[in-house]
């Protein structure tokens, strides 16, 4: 049979007539004609609890939406995820983060191999290490307790653990500076190392094939200040490697009984659970990151086996599909509201946009609709301050999920509760605005009412959690996880390969000698050419 689009369906072309509705229906009026809206259109589960009632649909689209899905296969496509089968089409791989968190003793068989039991031996190696450092019985060259540890990755080698130290930073041996090294650029490098002692810092070079040039280049440099001063011997008590490339590890320097593996069905931007996170357990502790672990399964488990009417990941995935596509909001503001949270918008960029900013089928065939969405954002209450301006009256619609915290780790008095009521407020102003009657009777004069005048009808979710742990930012973060994935796999394209990602890095190996010595290929287009020379006439000997 031919492969078709999923917007031939008769269910997707019934959801695009209720979307041509949705300007007919206010915000305001669907509260009003149902009261019991704010607590029916809520779902909980792993410890998180989802208000998506702020968005312009109802009970009839939600099922419209499930329906669709299974239409899709999404939840057939779900059981092969977590069963290990190729979902990752492109290049014929399973997709098992969710393995990266199975509990121990738990077996799962994949292509003959235990990846639970595979997973378990290297948390092993890393809890070991791990409380090696921390206690001080890992030691530098000369003998000191290594104390600054210095990540260098980039993309999930350095978000992922980036956001998960600053989220669990509460939580960290405050003894212990963590700094992270991603881009080439050499200030990122240059400023991480400002202030540190070369016998006191550990480096963890992470790279699946040992071969990302930008962390290659960042790895070689910071060898160059290491070696400049404590020697060339210094290397193997200095540094350890996160990859799956032992030869050319062994090459740099690095001991190879601290060297991390993972796996090549483990994604980048998927990784942080893997020993991508050495850093974080090194910072957190090894209980810790057993609970962070244990949050992302109990999202698993609830994604794998709630209803989809009370299912976090299905629901937040397809009101992600209504707002995109059907409804045509292109961008989606992520809005925590505590301050731990303030890299989570960086993280959920790769993870939403390197996964679902794709413009084919797994078939190969050309989307007639829109696929991922841009997501950006800052926390609450810096962002009100910033862009929600454009949130509330700007002509683009941008729908937003505000994250809260019902329990601050750092419960001064009356921050929390004055944090917590800009979360709330906004959401409201979001969703219902201010009609212009409003806006008279509070006492504007009449030049200044269209100017106060808001619209509404901003779709938002709130996501709350109860307090911050390495618990709930595991469920959160898997939460996120699998709510790409059912979007992706509604939307019938691969979420997890990544394309995309290489015409540029390709390119940009070509230019590197031209910026030298190396004659100007005469095939680049009259830019390029043009800039090459430019910067050769003014870059540094």
């Amino acid at each position: 049979m031919a492969a078709t689009l999923p917007s031939q369906r008769p269910t997707w072309k019934a959801l695009a007539a209720r979307a041509r509705e949705v300007p007919t229906h206010h915000l305001r009026t669907l509260f009003a004609a149902d009261p019991s809206r704010g607590s029916s259109l809520v779902a909980e589960g792993a410890g998180l609890y989802l208000d998506y009632s702020k968005n312009l649909l109802d009970a009839e689209v939600v099922d419209l939406l499930i329906e669709l899905a299974a239409e899709c296969g999404v939840f057939e496509r779900r059981d092969a995820l977590f069963a290990g089968a190729p979902v990752n089409s492109t290049e014929h791989r399973a997709a098992l983060h969710s393995a990266l968190r199975l509990p121990e003793g738990t077996s799962l068989v994949v292509d003959g191999v235990d990846v639970a039991a595979e997973v378990h031996r290297v948390l092993s190696r890393m809890r070991a290490f791990a409380e090696d450092v921390r206690e001080g019985r890992h030691t530098g060259a000369t003998g000191k307790r290594l104390t600054n540890v210095v990540n260098i990755g980039i993309g999930g080698s350095d978000l992922g653990p980036v956001m998960a130290y600053e989220a669990l930073r509460h939580y960290s041996d405050r003894d212990l500076t963590l700094r992270f090294v991603s881009n080439v650029d050499g200030t990122d490098l240059a400023e991480a190392l400002r202030g540190l002692s070369p016998d006191e810092t550990l480096f963890i070079v992470s790279s699946k094939t040992f071969s990302t040039a930008e962390t290659l280049t960042n790895a070689t440099s910071a060898r160059r200040w290491l070696t400049d001063a404590l020697g060339e011997a210094a290397v193997a008590a200095h540094f350890v490697a996160v990859s799956t490339a032992a030869e050319r590890v062994a090459a740099f320097g690095i001991d190879p009984a601290r060297t991390f593996g993972f796996w090549d069905w483990v994604g980048g931007r998927y990784s942080m659970e893997s020993a991508i996170g050495l850093s974080t357990m090194i910072a957190i502790g090894p209980r810790r990151f057993a609970e962070l672990l244990a949050g992302s399964h109990a999202m698993d488990r609830h994604f794998a086996t709630a209803a989809p009417r009370e299912n976090l990941p299905v629901l937040l995935g397809l009101i992600g599909v209504w707002n995109r596509t059907f409804l045509g909001h292109p961008a989606v503001a992520v809005l925590p509201y505590d301050q731990y949270l303030h890299r989570l918008p960086a993280y959920l960029q790769q993870l939403t946009m390197e996964s679902n900013g794709k413009h084919v089928t797994e078939e190969g065939l050309r989307v007639d609709y829109p696929t991922g969405a841009i997501y950006w954002g800052e926390p609450g209450t810096n962002g009100q301050h910033s862009f929600y301006q454009l949130l509330h009256q700007g002509t683009t619609v941008v729908p937003a999920d505000l994250i809260v915290v019902a329990q601050s780790l750092n419960p001064l008095a009356g921050h929390h509760d004055l944090l917590v009521a800009n979360a709330l407020a906004q959401a409201a102003a979001l969703a219902f605005g201010r009609p212009a009657a409003e806006v008279r009777a509070a006492g504007a004069d009449e030049p200044l009412v269209a100017h106060r005048q808001m619209d509404g009808d901003r779709p938002t979710n709130v996501i709350m959690l109860d307090r911050l742990t390495p618990y709930s930012l595991g469920s959160l973060v898997a939460l996120y996880e699998h709510a790409v994935f059912v979007q992706g796999a509604l939307w019938g394209i691969d979420s997890f390969d990544q394309w995309g990602v290489e015409l540029g890095k390709q390119m940009a190996a070509a230019i590197v000698p031209e910026l030298t010595d190396a004659p100007t290929d005469p095939e680049r287009d009259s830019s390029t050419r043009a800039l090459i020379e430019r910067y050769r006439a003014r870059r540094q000997p």
